[in-house]
């Protein structure tokens, strides 16, 4: 026989990040990708507070996230404001500008959603559900 070839069987495998679906029962594994952070150890804790590794262990944390390019600008509180166009009150449901649904958006309703539907429906069901809707 030849020299034996190594195969791909055995050893470690990275699992995808997050795996897309757990298996049942015993084929069940993670699908959150494995946490990364270590527990970690805290010196000079008294006698039996040393607990602090297994419940870190029982539930394992992710490591640190990747930190954005860029952080925005921090303004001093006491600074002039970047708004010079806005009044006060922008935002808010009192005083002068737009009030609170300018900033916030707005919930979808069934009758905002049937509103939409009545455009291309051509059966009638959603002209029927308006009608029962507005009244």
């Amino acid at each position: 026989m030849s020299m034996m070839q190594p195969d791909n069987r055995g050893g470690y495998r990275k699992p995808n990040n997050p795996a897309p679906v757990s298996g049942p029962g015993a084929l069940s594994a993670r699908t959150d990708g494995n946490p990364t952070q270590a527990p970690m150890y805290y010196p000079d804790t008294q006698y039996g507070q040393g607990g602090y590794m297994n419940q870190q262990s029982g539930a394992p944390m992710m490591g640190a996230q990747d930190m954005p390019a860029e952080l925005p600008e921090i303004v001093e509180l006491n600074a002039p404001t970047q708004y010079v166009d806005q009044p006060i009150s922008f935002g808010s449901n009192w005083g002068e500008g737009p009030g609170l649904s300018a900033v916030v958006p707005q919930p979808t309703t069934m009758l905002s959603t049937v509103e939409k539907a009545l455009k291309t429906d051509t059966t009638g069901i959603a002209e029927f559900l308006y009608n029962r809707l507005n009244k």
